[in-house]
């Protein structure tokens, strides 16, 4: 099964929001936004600016019908800049003209006084502040302070990580159409339909029966367009509401790298004590998450990374806090991981420590401690482990003594090059931490000719999800997939959408489907019952287009079936909802059951890196990844891979770079660089993990959107061993490993 879309995308002739034709009379906006990263704003001057060609409307805060605030979490984040500017990038007012470079040539022609307050953009410096978004979190098991006083080894540290640009293909945007009766119909490059539903009622003062969202696909989301898509939309609806007019604005580039949220850089401290038999008894750590100037989703994602800072493994006494730290830079967003790499790095950059402080590998530490059934995480969920599966069946595959041994072989003979070899396991839970939001619906239709039509709140981005749900409908009608259409995700079909984000709109979506086509279907087989004079609905099925009784094919076909339901008045539509069952989490006492399961796996990495420039290449990825049963291989293989990559790049190359007055320097692909094919791993092998063991995902399929994104790391880890072999330095963990750092290193 391919992915259903391939053959639009290949032809050019998908729609994204780009493509949706425009209305006569269309307008399109631009926005003018801070030059500096923090002040007092003063005032505006628009005059030149309205009386520049073409233009109709410029628009300030002082003009908003509705509330100036589009913060979800914490109300801290206004749509347009009023009194103070928080960051380089904030929008300050709108320009609204006839076409977008009139609008553009405007917005240059806009003037603002700003009194000049210092930045902050490191968030230990915002925590001595004591500048924090929300409370800390903290995850306590056991007692750490007793545990280290027993420990025969005891290491401390300090880890940095940089973020991450999203740089979906399809930049930001919004096209704000006005319908009658007073209403607004958006059509928005959103993760979120129903966050930008809510965005904008809030922005225009209407209620949300008046808002239609309506997303057909996106170039790509990756986290970047959850809730960041808010802005934009509500910029387009604004000015939609003030002209009467259509509005259209789809960021450029460099507009949408300055004035958006990146993945959260971290600032972590660590301290991890073990026994003489390489057991970790004793794990603390403190985060430092630079959140940017607003709240945005960073309580989410600081949370994520208490919930993964132990990864794969089990340590019986661990105290994790986390600061969600205010800076003056753009709020930084979900992305790919929501949090859980942050956690992940800076325990195995802890074993890193603790391994060549020991003089053994880092991977006897890590086998020696992965999670078996029954063992508690330090939110109180119990696992249902595949960890040591997961690593067995690797090793059984790729055989790891032979590619360390090549490795050292390799490094004995070769002065100027080194080879590095490093093991990473991934533990990664499936749902999201807030329960209310693990809900969804699905509305399907069969019509009389036998078609079927299904709607969710899930988004495609690329990722195959529509894919998924039309398999969904096929599997339970026993059609072929081409009889399923899979429509756009429209928040007047589906209402009250969860974003699709977490790795689980598959399996909430597809979910839901498989509830309203099993409704839809039992109405079938009442109907089917007699007319093939079964003694049962028990017996019935359906499978390639006909009715089959206990398993034999018998001569009445699906459209026959739908027509006769039809005529006897049977309802062939369904709305159903699912709320994923048995999870929960309590913060006040920071624990519950927050996932449905959690995706295992192993990964080996392996890099050479040039001694005398600092250059490398990533020479393999090979993973044992816990599919579950997947119901869609070449989906599901494309998704591993894809995350692989975009981990490697953050781990390696993608280093976002902003100055000590807080503007970006890496506003462009000519300074910010992402994996092309030429820094692609030469191979990347991806066994299926063999397990039987039940869980919640659709099918027994599991999610695979986010989990592969963390193999990435152990590159990271595989640079620093071969520099470790050529140097007797020991690298700071500070990632990304760009090739400047990697030669400071070796020669320091």
């Amino acid at each position: 099964m391919k992915n259903i879309d391939s053959h639009s995308h290949v032809r050019g002739e998908s729609v994204y929001l780009d493509d949706v034709p425009v209305v006569r009379g269309t307008l399109y906006a631009c926005v003018f936004d801070s030059p500096v990263a923090h002040g007092k704003l003063k005032s505006i001057n628009t005059n030149e600016a309205e009386k520049s060609a073409g233009v109709v409307r410029v628009i300030t805060a002082k003009d908003l019908v509705g509330e100036n605030q589009i913060g979800g979490i914490v109300p801290d984040e206004p749509l347009l800049a009023d009194g103070e500017v928080h960051f380089q990038g904030q929008s300050i007012a709108i320009v609204v003209a006839e076409t977008e470079e009139l609008a553009r040539k405007a917005a240059k022609k806009i003037t603002v006084e700003i009194d000049e307050l210092e930045p902050v953009t490191d968030p230990r410096v915002a925590a001595a502040n004591e500048s924090f978004i929300v409370p800390p979190k903290k995850f306590v098991l056991g007692d750490t302070a007793a545990a280290f006083a027993n420990c025969a080894h005891i290491f401390e540290g300090r880890t940095e990580q940089n973020g991450q640009e999203h740089l979906y293909i399809e930049t930001q945007g919004a096209y704000a159409l006005p319908t009658e009766n007073g209403g607004i119909k958006i059509y928005s490059s959103t993760q979120g339909p129903t966050a930008v539903q809510r965005a904008v009622c809030r922005v225009t003062g209407m209620p949300m029966h008046k808002v239609e969202v309506d997303v057909q696909r996106l170039g790509g989301g990756f986290g970047g367009k959850e809730d960041q898509a808010n802005a934009w939309a509500g910029i387009c609806a604004v000015a939609t509401q003030l002209t009467g007019k259509p509005v259209k604005y789809a960021l450029h580039r460099m507009e949408d790298m300055r004035m958006t949220g990146k993945r959260h850089p971290y600032s972590s401290d660590y301290k991890i004590g073990l026994d003489k038999d390489l057991k970790i008894v004793a794990y603390e750590a403190t985060f430092y998450q630079n959140a940017g100037a607003a709240c945005d989703l960073s309580p989410p994602v600081l949370e994520r990374t208490l919930f993964h800072c132990t990864n794969s493994y089990y340590i019986p006494n661990v105290t994790a806090t986390a600061y969600c730290c205010r800076t003056n830079l753009p709020p930084n967003t979900a992305f790919r991981g929501f949090g859980g790499p942050q956690g992940m790095f800076v325990i195995e950059s802890a074993i890193a420590r603790a391994a060549e402080r020991l003089n053994v590998t880092a991977a006897e530490i890590q086998k020696a401690n992965l999670l078996v059934d029954g063992d508690e995480f330090p939110y109180g969920q119990k696992a249902e482990s595949e960890a040591v599966t997961s690593w067995t069946q690797a090793d059984e595959k790729y055989d790891f003594t032979k590619l360390y041994k090549e490795s050292d072989e390799f490094n004995a003979s070769s002065k100027y090059f080194k080879k590095g070899v490093a093991m990473m396991p991934v533990c990664f839970g499936i749902s999201f931490t807030k329960t209310p939001m693990n809900q969804a619906r699905s509305l399907v239709h069969v019509y009389t000719d036998g078609s079927v039509a299904v709607s969710t709140g899930a988004v495609e981005m690329g990722q195959g999800v529509n894919t998924k749900i039309a398999q969904v409908a096929a599997k339970m009608f026993g059609l072929d997939i081409g009889e399923v259409k899979v429509h756009t995700t429209n928040t007047l079909r589906i209402a009250n959408t969860s974003p699709t984000a977490a790795s689980a709109a598959a399996d909430l979506n597809g979910k839901a489907t498989q509830l309203a086509c099993d409704a839809i279907r039992n109405r079938l087989f009442d109907v089917a019952k007699d007319l093939v004079e079964a003694a049962s609905v028990d017996d019935l099925s359906l499978e390639q287009g006909f009715v089959f009784r206990n398993g034999e094919k018998t001569t009445l076909d699906w459209n026959s079936l739908v027509m006769e339901a039809h005529l006897q008045r049977v309802n062939l539509s369904e709305h159903s909802h699912y709320a994923t069952p048995g999870i929960g989490f309590d913060w006040t006492t920071a624990k519950g059951h927050p996932f449905a399961y959690h995706v295992y796996g192993t990964a080996i990495v392996g890099v050479t890196v040039d001694c005398l420039r600092g250059r490398y290449k990533i020479d393999y990825v090979k993973c044992c990844h816990d599919f579950g049963t997947s119901m869609n291989t070449a989906v599901d293989l494309g998704q591993i891979e894809g995350g692989i990559v975009q981990g490697l790049g953050w781990m390696t190359m993608e280093e976002v770079v902003y100055d000590r007055d807080g503007k970006l320097r890496s506003n462009a692909l000519s300074t910010y660089k992402v994996p092309d094919i030429h820094s692609v791993p030469k191979e990347i092998a991806v066994l299926p993990l063999e397990t039987t063991r039940e869980n919640l995902a659709i099918f027994n399929s599991k999610a695979v959107g986010e989990p592969p994104l963390m193999y990435g790391i152990g590159a990271y880890f595989a640079i620093r061993n071969a520099i470790k072999s050529f140097t007797d330095c020991s690298p700071e963990f500070d990632c990304p490993f760009t090739p400047e750092k990697v030669l400071m290193n070796l020669y320091r």
